[in-house]
């Protein structure tokens, strides 16, 4: 006989979805007759599968250990290892700056050169960290990532630096995913680039991006494929002597490279921006020579939760109104005063 226990990561799914995880390698029609006989059963009684889970109910197999072990893929430790598999993982605790964290979300600083994602088996992400992190905490196992794993719910491309929203639950995924989705959640951005700006408003295009060449074309004008991008843009302070400003931007549309591509285009590449920044090549070299800047200055700095008081959701209700800011890479106070929260 085999016992488990339903925790927050199981909470909320039928119990027939738990089973057929749990003997991932059974036939669906095992799993009903199981439950038929009672030798599968919920909190000591018969159960038809279609019970939804609480945190704390208790499942039994009565079944023999060979049985479970012909129908389990492989054990806990093993699934997570291979899923885990060529990320350079850290033995000791990843050290992560933290902006906020409760039992269904974490919000963490991603430094400019680091993934959100992994995109080959070799990287260590953000994401990775996170698990990581969680790992040494005991916030999640091996085992209870056989049925959720915590993941990164925004991204922001490898060289960008900011805030970086992850769930710990499947209520805080939901709860991510669906806020995100919906354009309710205020992200805003700081960004550096040449000149005096004559920026200010809300600017609306058309995005096209080319897969192969990963970059993105502008255009006033709708073609094939291309998205309406919005990008709201103010100026946050100029530097005279210098001839920098530093732009305030809410990504109101949040499409890939967007912010990057749509400053260039309205003729104010980011400053250390190679791919887009091909106007101000001498420029990012003088940057780059003095004062190290090797990547575009851009920095997803706060988000702002919506009012939630018309919902159910306890993730959003925990998170209404409030907003969450992260410090500034050092490479602005070489250009601004004003490079705090």
């Amino acid at each position: 006989m085999k016992e488990t226990i339903v925790t927050k990561n199981e909470e909320g799914y039928k119990l027939k979805k738990i089973c057929t995880r749990f003997l991932s390698n059974a036939p669906v029609s095992f799993i009903y007759k199981m439950l038929r006989k009672k030798n599968i059963v919920l909190n000591d009684k018969k159960a038809t599968g279609d019970e939804v889970l609480k945190k704390g109910d208790v499942i039994k197999y009565y079944l023999s250990d060979e049985t479970i072990d012909k129908f389990r893929a492989s054990k806990p430790a093993e699934v997570s290892k291979q899923k885990r598999e060529g990320s350079e993982k850290n033995t000791d605790a990843p050290k992560i700056p933290i902006i906020y964290e409760d039992e269904d979300v974490i919000f963490a600083y991603k430094e400019e050169g680091v993934l959100s994602q992994k995109a080959k088996p070799g990287d260590y992400s953000m994401n990775e960290m996170i698990i990581d992190y969680l790992l040494h905490k005991g916030d999640i196992s091996e085992e209870s990532m056989e049925m959720f794993r915590p993941s990164v719910c925004n991204r922001l491309d490898r060289n960008t630096s900011g805030i970086i929203l992850a769930s710990k639950s499947p209520a805080g995924a939901r709860a991510l995913t669906s806020v995100i989705r919906s354009r309710e959640l205020k992200k805003y951005y700081k960004a550096v680039v040449p000149g005096e700006a004559d920026l200010e408003g809300i600017y609306r295009a058309y995005l096209k991006k080319d897969e192969k060449t990963n970059k993105v074309e502008i255009s006033e004008v709708q073609g094939k494929d291309m998205s309406l991008i919005e990008t709201a843009i103010t100026l946050s302070e100029y530097n005279d002597d210098k001839d920098m400003s530093l732009l305030e931007i809410e990504l109101i549309t949040g499409k890939s490279h967007q912010i990057r591509a749509h400053l260039a285009y309205l003729g104010y590449p980011i400053l250390g921006d190679i791919k887009y920044g091909r106007s101000i090549k001498l420029i990012n070299t003088v940057y780059n020579n003095k004062y190290g800047i090797k990547s575009q200055m851009l920095t997803a700095w706060k988000v702002v939760f919506p009012i939630a008081d018309q919902t159910d959701d306890a993730v959003l209700k925990r998170l209404s109104g409030k907003q969450f800011t992260c410090r500034l890479p050092k490479a602005y106070s070489k250009i601004f005063k004003c490079t705090g929260r």
